[in-house]
């Protein structure tokens, strides 16, 4: 079995196995942390994700920016085949759960178009002190990383602590990112 899918397995069974009161707070802690992060307070629009297998839950950063005087534009992503679309999000809108079991926009909600985007949060199962990320296989956001369109863009990885480590295998078509945010900080 390859390196990736046994480091997959593991983190995602220690990501399992934390209590949803640990989940939140952890969750909440990294909320905080990007919430004070200078990229993220000047970030207009930004591109998240909804939590899916125990992923670190932004809604509580979404939540706050809605209660705010200064509410930016979210988006999330959707799966077209095989990329990523961006479309406009709030956080009371209907969400539709794709073949994967992944909550995505409508089809019919407004596209964000790569020129609009200041921030793009980026799930992971693992991130490593290089920048690069581990994610699911699937290859979605290593492709739109390496589009031309979507290379500007600053993206921060998002992962709990226990899976910042020293080193994720990667491959050639691997993109680094522009930073990792856990609950003990952002690291850039």
């Amino acid at each position: 079995m390859s390196e990736k899918v046994n480091l997959r397995r593991s983190l995602l069974q220690q990501r399992k196995s934390l209590t949803v009161e640990m989940w939140q707070e952890k969750s909440q802690k990294i909320c905080e942390n990007l919430s004070n992060f200078s990229l993220y307070q000047q970030a207009q629009t930004i591109l998240t994700y909804i939590s899916f297998r125990q992923e670190p839950d932004l809604q509580y950063l979404v939540t706050l920016d809605a209660k705010s005087d200064q509410s930016k534009k979210w988006g999330l992503p959707r799966c077209q085949g095989e990329i990523l679309t961006w479309h406009e999000w709030q956080i009371d809108d209907q969400l539709i759960k794709n073949h994967y079991g992944i909550l995505e926009p409508a089809v019919n909600t407004a596209i964000i178009l790569p020129e609009q985007v200041d921030l793009i949060l980026v799930p992971a199962i693992a991130c490593d002190h290089e920048k690069y990320r581990l994610g699911y296989g699937g290859g979605f956001y290593d492709r739109l990383f390496t589009s031309p369109a979507w290379q500007k863009q600053p993206r921060i990885g998002i992962v709990f602590d226990f899976a910042y480590i020293d080193h994720v295998p990667r491959d050639e078509w691997d993109m680094p990112l522009s930073g990792i945010c856990t609950e003990r900080g952002v690291f850039e």
